[in-house]
């Protein structure tokens, strides 16, 4: 196991990045032990059945990333993944009625102008 400190960690990140891939990196904050790091990929975490779409489910519920990255993160078609969100009611498009109508006056728009 190796081991940062908390300034260390805002100095040079990728540094405890790099001992992650290698090693559990402890953080330490003020001498007390504050959180750990685990390399996905060496650890074959990433690799374990249901790993990568739980982690891709839970970073698009929360607004981390794009659906599409999700899906790429989850290494399923964009389709397969829409469903796979749906089925457990996570909302794939999130707007409000204002939005909606502005879409539909620009699409109405379009349509007339084609």
């Amino acid at each position: 196991m190796k081991t940062v400190n908390v300034s260390g960690l805002k100095n040079n990140p990728s540094e405890a990045l790099r001992m992650a891939h290698d090693d559990i990196v402890l953080v330490m904050n003020r001498n007390e032990p504050d959180a750990l790091m685990i390399g996905l990929k060496s650890s074959k975490i990433i690799d374990l059945p249901g790993v990568r779409k739980a982690l891709a489910t839970a970073l698009f519920k929360d607004g981390d990333l794009s659906l599409a990255r999700s899906a790429k993160l989850a290494d399923l078609p964009l389709a397969d993944f829409i469903a796979h969100v749906s089925r457990l009611g996570i909302a794939v498009i999130n707007q409000c009625g204002e939005d909606v109508r502005q879409d539909i006056d620009t699409l109405d728009q379009w349509l007339k102008e084609a």
